[in-house]
C-alpha cells in the first residue's frame, strides 16, 4: 500500500488561473492530530485526513514517512512539510498566521 500525498491553504498558479492547494493529513487519531486538523479548519482551508488502520498502515506510514516519523504527517499541495511543529513553523514561515 503505498500512501499518496494530496493536493489547499496555499495559492498557485497554473495555466494563468489560481487554484488552491489541499492540505493533507495523515492521522492516527491522536490530539495532535485532532489539533492540527482544527487549526487548518480554522485558518478556513479544506483538507483531506487519511486515518490509520482505514487508509493506510504501520507498513505504509513508514514506508513512506520513515521510522523516525510522527503523527500527524501534513503535505500541502505537492510538498510534504512534515510533523505538527514542522508545520506550525511552515505556517509561521508563510505568513499563515497574520
Amino acid at each position: 500500500m503505498r500512501l499518496q500525498i494530496g493536493l489547499i491553504m496555499k495559492k498557485e498558479t497554473i495555466g494563468g488561473k489560481e487554484i488552491k492547494m489541499q492540505a493533507v493529513i495523515y492521522s492516527n487519531g491522536s490530539q495532535e492530530c485532532e489539533r492540527m486538523a482544527s487549526l487548518i479548519k480554522f485558518l478556513g482551508n479544506d483538507f483531506h485526513e487519511y486515518v490509520l488502520g482505514v487508509d493506510f498502515d504501520d507498513n505504509a506510514f513508514e514506508s513512506e514517512f520513515g521510522s523516525e516519523a510522527t503523527y500527524p504527517q501534513v503535505s500541502i499541495g505537492y510538498q510534504h512539510i512534515g510533523s505538527m511543529k514542522e508545520t506550525l513553523q511552515y505556517m509561521s514561515e508563510n505568513g499563515i498566521f497574520v
